[in-house]
C-alpha cells in the first residue's frame, strides 16, 4: 500500500505554523490522554486517533501507525508499577495477548486496505457499541462467582491486591476463559484494523465477561496491549505508515503521562474508574464516528 508521502495536510495553516509547533502540541496532548488512559484501561491509543486524526493536520495512515506505538509506549511504562501494586496480572494477561496478538496481525492487513471514511464510521460504532454496553450493566465491582471452570483451575488464573481507596485486600478469580479468549480475538482485529490497541474493549471483557476486579481488568489490559500493540505496528513500519516526527513526541508524551496515571489507579474508587472509562469511550467514539459522517461522499 502506498501512503502519502507528507503527513501534514495542505492548509494555510499548517503552511504558516513552525515545523515545531506539532511535534511540540503532540507531546503535550499525549501527556494529558496517558494520565487519564491508564486509570481506564484503555491505552493511550484509543484517545490518540480520534483526537490525533479529528484536531491535528496529519494524514490518517500516520496517525494510525503511530496510534500503535503510543499504546504500548503507555502500557510498557504503566506495566512495572501496576505489577509491583498487584494491579496487573502476568497468568491472565498471556493467554489473552497471545490470541489477540495474532488476530492484530489480520486487523492492520485489513485496516490499510480499507478506506478513510470506512473506518471512522466503524471506529466510532463499535466504541458507542461497547459504551452502550457498559452503561446497561451497570457493575462497578467484580461479578458474583460461584465456580471458578477448568480452565480458570487449570492455569491458575486468580490473585490479591490491596484497594488503595478503601484499604481493603480483594481476592478474585477469572473465569469463562474460551469465550472471553474467543473474543480477543476480535478485539484483536479490530485494535489492529483501526491502530487503536483494543485498551477500550479489553476492560468490558476481562471485567464484566471474566469476572475479574475492575482495577485489575484495567492494569492487566495494559499488559495485553504492550504485547498487541507491537505485532499489529510492525504491519505499518512495514508499509513505511510510521514517521518518527510524529510517533516520537507521541510516544514520550505519552509514557511519561501513564506513569503517573499508574498512581493514579492505586488510590481511585473502582466507580470513578468506570465513570472514567464511558466518559472517554463516548467522547472517542462519537468524534470518530462525525469525522467518518464528515468524509462520507
Amino acid at each position: 500500500m502506498a501512503v502519502a508521502p507528507w503527513a501534514w495536510a495542505a492548509t494555510p495553516a499548517t503552511a504558516a505554523a513552525p515545523w515545531w509547533l506539532w511535534p511540540l502540541a503532540l507531546f503535550v496532548a499525549c501527556f494529558v490522554m496517558g494520565i487519564v488512559a491508564v486509570p481506564a484501561g484503555i491505552g493511550g491509543g484509543t484517545l490518540f486517533v480520534p483526537i490525533v486524526s479529528s484536531f491535528f493536520p496529519f494524514h490518517l495512515d500516520f496517525v494510525r501507525g503511530a496510534g500503535l506505538l503510543v499504546a504500548l509506549a503507555s502500557a510498557l511504562a504503566a506495566g512495572p508499577l501496576l505489577l509491583r501494586s498487584g494491579l496487573a496480572s502476568v497468568r491472565l494477561a498471556l493467554p489473552l495477548a497471545l490470541v489477540a496478538s495474532l488476530a492484530s496481525l489480520a486487523g492492520a492487513l485489513l485496516g490499510l486496505a480499507l478506506p478513510a471514511q470506512a473506518l471512522y464510521l466503524m471506529l466510532g460504532a463499535v466504541v458507542l457499541v461497547i459504551v452502550v454496553f457498559m452503561l446497561l450493566t451497570g457493575r462497578s465491582t467484580v461479578p458474583p462467582i460461584e465456580r471458578a471452570d477448568a480452565w480458570s483451575r487449570a492455569l491458575d488464573l486468580r490473585g490479591a491486591f490491596v484497594d488503595g481507596a478503601s484499604g481493603r485486600t480483594v481476592a478474585w478469580r477469572a473465569h469463562r476463559i474460551v469465550p472471553g479468549m474467543a473474543l480477543f480475538v476480535l478485539i484483536g482485529i479490530v485494535g489492529g484494523m483501526f491502530g487503536i490497541g483494543a485498551g477500550w474493549a479489553n476492560v468490558p471483557v476481562i471485567h464484566l465477561l471474566m469476572g475479574v476486579p475492575l482495577k485489575v481488568a484495567a492494569g492487566t489490559s495494559g499488559l495485553v496491549l504492550s504485547l498487541a500493540s507491537s505485532s499489529a505496528a510492525w504491519v505499518y513500519i512495514n508499509h513505511g505508515a510510521v514517521l518518527a516526527l510524529i510517533a516520537v513526541p507521541s510516544m514520550l508524551g505519552m509514557m511519561l503521562g501513564a506513569r503517573l496515571g499508574a498512581r493514579l489507579l492505586d488510590v481511585l474508587d473502582a466507580r470513578v474508574v468506570r465513570r472514567l472509562v464511558i466518559g472517554l469511550l463516548l467522547f472517542a467514539g462519537a468524534r470518530a464516528l462525525l469525522k467518518g459522517l464528515a468524509l462520507w461522499p
